[in-house]
């Protein structure tokens, strides 16, 4: 989907107004984020390069910023799982490319040390991962981005969404003195930092698209412009990728789960292996690695149940210990959590009494029995303890809630 409102219809005054200010308002402009440590790495920019040798990768929020969130589903952990499958791809089939991650766990990155760390490896392209958010949680699909002017309203909504980031930064009002993510004004003078990586930029940023569209079967929202904070102080092509919409139900369901994961970062991979062929030209190696991308496509069975969703084996219940009032407090004794999913006949708990399992932030928490009386629970955890589960523990429930 192409950007609406060019500026060229915007009134000549506005533009004559805008001239002045770039080349009599830009020395001033210097000064000021030049003061916050900036403006030094945009003056040294280096020209386009012709070969891509460092990638850096930068899952979007994290820490005490969870970003945007469905029903079950946080930004902060869909961004660093595709970050994190999309980097170990390219650094097991391209022996020649450095890969640097802003963050690799659950941590706070300000928005400028993001750039810093783009911008002191040299990076060649750098790849910015999100999720969306849409308020009627109607909107679908993948949309790109890449530094410019804030073209239409829905544009300017995104970039300040991203970007309000800035307010977890203790220091942030010093940091980004002189930049005003909502002005027009400061967009284009931004912009102009990346002009020279504009056209690659793009190039990419049409990859990604066609590649999540014929690949992962996700709607193409198209590439797209804006003045995000994380692009603006990068000196060298950059894209920001947002993957899909938390708020959207369905979506949520294959972003939240292993196999969109999978699909998403395999999309991104097949883009970068592609612009990568088309930049380097006769100088492409080609991969170290055969590449044999994911078959089939998503089904919501791949898709984690909510938080604290309770699931048991009624197929190999043991009515031992029976819940005699489920309106009084459950005692039920956990003994063994996993990031992936177990079969809850699984021969692995052929000997245990009525497994049940919640799932919290990640994480499959499996439990045996189901009792009102807090001795038989005891009782059940010893049987758990001598089948080799020591670390279990008792763990109460009200209704289907976890206390």
């Amino acid at each position: 989907m192409s950007p609406a409102n060019n500026i060229v219809t915007q009134p000549i005054k506005k533009l004559l107004f805008l001239s002045v200010f770039i080349f009599l308002g830009f020395n001033s402009m210097y000064a000021s984020v030049d003061n916050a440590g900036w403006l030094k790495k945009l003056y040294a920019l280096r020209s386009p390069g012709t070969q891509v040798k460092t990638v850096v990768i930068d899952p979007g929020h994290g820490g005490k910023d969870p970003g945007c969130h469905g029903d079950f589903a946080h930004e902060k952990d869909i961004c660093l799982a595709v970050s994190l499958k999309l980097g170990a791809l390219i650094e097991k089939h391209f022996s020649d490319v450095k890969v640097v991650y802003t963050r690799k766990t659950d941590v706070f990155v300000e928005l400028h040390n993001r750039a810093k760390i783009a911008n002191d490896n040299k990076a060649d392209l750098f790849i910015c991962i999100h999720v969306n958010a849409g308020g009627d949680g109607k909107a679908y699909g993948t949309e790109t981005w890449v530094m410019g002017l804030h073209k239409t309203e829905t544009n300017l909504a995104v970039a300040k969404r991203e970007n309000s980031v800035i307010e977890y930064e203790d220091d942030y009002k010093q940091q980004y003195e002189g930049f005003d993510p909502n002005s027009v004004e400061g967009s284009i003078l931004f912009s102009l930092y990346q002009s020279a990586y504009m056209s690659q930029s793009i190039l990419f940023a049409k990859k990604v698209q066609d590649e999540v569209k014929t690949h992962a079967n996700r709607h193409d929202r198209g590439v797209r412009q804006a003045g995000f904070l994380v692009l603006v102080y990068t000196a060298m092509p950059a894209v920001l990728i947002e993957t899909g919409f938390a708020t959207n139900k369905e979506e949520e369901k294959f972003l939240g789960s292993k196999k969109g994961e999978t699909l998403m970062a395999e999309s991104i991979f097949q883009a970068f292996v592609n612009y990568k062929k088309e930049i380097e030209g006769d100088r492409y190696l080609g991969m170290s690695k055969e590449y044999t991308p994911t078959s089939g496509s998503f089904k919501e069975d791949d898709t984690p149940p909510k938080n604290n969703e309770v699931k048991d084996n009624t197929d190999s219940v043991n009515h031992d210990n029976e819940v005699v009032n489920s309106n009084e407090t459950v005692y039920k004794v956990q003994f063994l959590s996993s990031k992936t999913k177990i079969d809850l006949n699984s021969k692995d708990f052929k000997s245990i009494k009525k497994v049940t399992y919640v799932y919290e932030n990640g994480w499959y928490k499996y439990m045996s029995g189901e009792t009102n009386d807090m001795s038989a629970a005891k009782s059940i955890k010893s049987d758990l303890v001598t089948l080799g589960y020591k670390d279990a523990f008792i763990v109460s429930f009200k209704g289907n809630q976890k206390q």
